[in-house]
């Protein structure tokens, strides 16, 4: 183990043996082993956006093995699904790449203005299939909130004890947010605050935006002028609110975009000090060579071959 993945592990001295060495072992998996860095493949858009939005763009993403063996190809440090995606192909592709099991999940047929996911799966389903973490999302800003982080509160706590990692996918959204404010500078770093409070060990969130959402908030940037203008600066103002860095950071990929912009934003959380990404239809939505490359392309530049 390199000093760079020790000075890493270092950061959560309180977590036990088992947790430690799970977040080890994807943060030493696949083509950016050894970096510091992480690309993961999410396919939990199933349940979340339906199967026809998901898959039908490359129809062999209707075969959850497909998803393994994209992850594997692709030389990703993970591959997070929920409870039947995982069961389906797990068998096939055991111990050839470290798992997250997605352990809540929210489907749209009734789009809530504050909306809570449903408990999905829990530790011992992970613990059975060989998983290294779990992954819950919360919803700061819904009036469901509180609920969630009891939940996941309670998840954590059985999580680290068998010694699983738990990954927290942290996504502002309500009746008391607007649309662009989900996005907004400091909503997003006050949702990365919240998930290391409540125990994350990696924290999932979207690109913010130049937005300042509160009118409190808008005070503060203003009187202490930080930075915000470029992409780069606002990963770096969250990485900072998640304890000064030292939580690993990750950022979501969102809805199809064009290549450039996708390598774009890549740049902008390396240069802004972000741990790296977690893209699902970005990826999956195009046929597995070129999927391939694409996820290479993102790996080069956290790995620094591509500028």
């Amino acid at each position: 183990m390199n000093d760079r993945i020790r000075e890493i592990l270092s950061w959560y001295s309180s977590e036990n043996p088992g947790v430690r060495t799970n977040l080890a072992r994807m943060l030493n998996h696949g083509r950016l082993g050894g970096t510091g860095k992480m690309v993961i493949l999410p396919v939990d858009q199933g349940f979340e956006h339906g199967p026809a939005r998901s898959f039908a763009p490359n129809p062999a993403g209707y075969d959850p093995r497909y998803h393994f063996q994209l992850a594997i190809d692709a030389g990703c440090n993970a591959y997070a699904a929920p409870l039947g995606f995982l069961e389906a192909g797990v068998s096939d592709f055991a111990g050839e790449i470290p798992l997250i099991l997605k352990c809540n999940n929210h489907d749209i047929l009734n789009d809530e203005r504050d909306p809570i996911s449903a408990v999905t799966a829990g530790v011992d389903d992970a613990l059975r299939l060989g998983c290294s973490a779990v992954g819950f999302t919360i919803y700061p800003g819904s009036s469901e909130r509180n609920q969630m982080y009891e939940q996941l509160r309670t998840l954590a706590f059985d999580a680290k004890s068998a010694g699983l990692a738990v990954v927290v996918w942290s996504y502002p959204r309500g009746s008391s947010i607007s649309k662009d404010g989900e996005t907004s500078i400091d909503v997003v770093t006050y949702a990365a605050q919240i998930a290391a409070q409540l125990g994350a060990d990696i924290i999932k969130v979207k690109l913010p935006s130049a937005k300042v959402e509160l009118a409190e908030a808008q005070k503060v940037y203003q009187k202490y002028e930080i930075p915000t203008s470029t992409l780069a600066d606002r990963v770096r103002h969250v990485v900072q609110s998640s304890f000064d860095g030292r939580r690993i950071v990750i950022f979501s990929g969102g809805a199809t975009a064009a290549d450039d912009q996708v390598f774009a934003e890549a740049r902008a959380i390396r240069d802004g000090g972000g741990f790296g990404s977690i893209i699902g239809r970005n990826s999956f939505q195009r046929n597995k060579e070129d999927a391939v490359k694409f996820l290479n392309t993102i790996m080069d530049i956290y790995g620094g071959s591509v500028k």
